[in-house]
């Protein structure tokens, strides 16, 4: 008889993990749960102040943590992110990609060409081509965990938040492909579909009694999501306990997409 140490499915001693925008909500929040699980973190954003305080948060707990100051629309940047994660840590076992941009709010109609190429730069270029450099390292070691930050609009369009919809429906179906193509080497791809969640990223919503008005109206646990919310699914899908789970983004959404 096989007896499995439940418990052990989730330790992540030793792992070496990437998180992109890990500077604050969301990417703060998993940066936290999985170096508290054991994970070796590597802190990525485009500004080293944020970094450095999540940094010494997570070495305060007992952690270990490293700082690369990146932009998610760089290539030369993300690959850098890359090779000196392999300098300090040697390896990479997890790699969640939550960075993320919207810097237009309002009708497609309205959408800039500029405010489009920096979007799709951020959200999907940038996702994309991390995953391919990242992941180069977990196809040698036949392993390795992806979790891609997508959000329930990517299914049910969000208003006046139309091209920021469009980029993460493609960050979807970069999970599922990746997934497909990496599967027989042992890689799992993942995403997580939150709704709206209570950080500075999406405080124009909140902050906002109407639209928070009408966003409450469609979530049947009748409130937002605080960030550490999302962050116990990700501990789940980077560990064993998720093993035979790859090609799937989950909503983190209260129930919203229900309605």
């Amino acid at each position: 008889m096989v007896i499995t140490m439940y418990k052990e499915l989730f330790n992540l001693t030793d792992r070496v993990a990437i998180v992109t925008g890990g500077s604050r909500g969301i990417g703060e929040a998993i940066a936290l749960a999985l170096s508290e699980f054991g994970a070796k973190v590597v802190l990525s954003s485009r500004k080293i102040e944020g970094l450095n305080a999540v940094k010494e948060k997570i070495e305060a707990q007992g952690g270990r943590a490293h700082c690369i100051p990146a932009h998610m629309g760089d290539l030369g940047s993300l690959q850098a992110v890359v090779d000196e994660t392999l300098e300090v840590y040697g390896t990479i076992d997890i790699l969640v990609n939550n960075a993320a941009t919207n810097p237009i709010f309002g009708p497609i109609m309205d959408a800039e060409e500029a405010a489009w190429d920096k979007i799709m730069d951020v959200n999907l270029k940038g996702i994309f081509f991390l995953t391919k450099a990242a992941g180069r390292m977990m196809l040698e070691k036949g392993k390795g965990s992806v979790i891609n930050i997508s959000t329930e609009a990517a299914v049910r369009p969000a208003p006046f938040l139309g091209v920021y919809s469009i980029s993460k429906a493609g960050v979807d179906m970069v999970t599922k492909s990746f997934a497909q193509e990496w599967g027989p080497q042992g890689i799992r791809v993942n995403g997580i579909a939150p709704g709206l969640v209570q950080t500075s990223f999406s405080q124009a919503l909140w902050a906002n009694e109407e639209i928070l008005q009408v966003a409450l109206s469609r979530v049947p646990l009748g409130r937002i999501a605080q960030a550490s919310e999302i962050a116990g699914l990700a501990v789940f899908l980077a560990s064993d306990a998720a093993n035979f789970i790859t090609g799937q983004t989950v909503a983190v959404d209260g129930g919203s997409m229900l309605l």
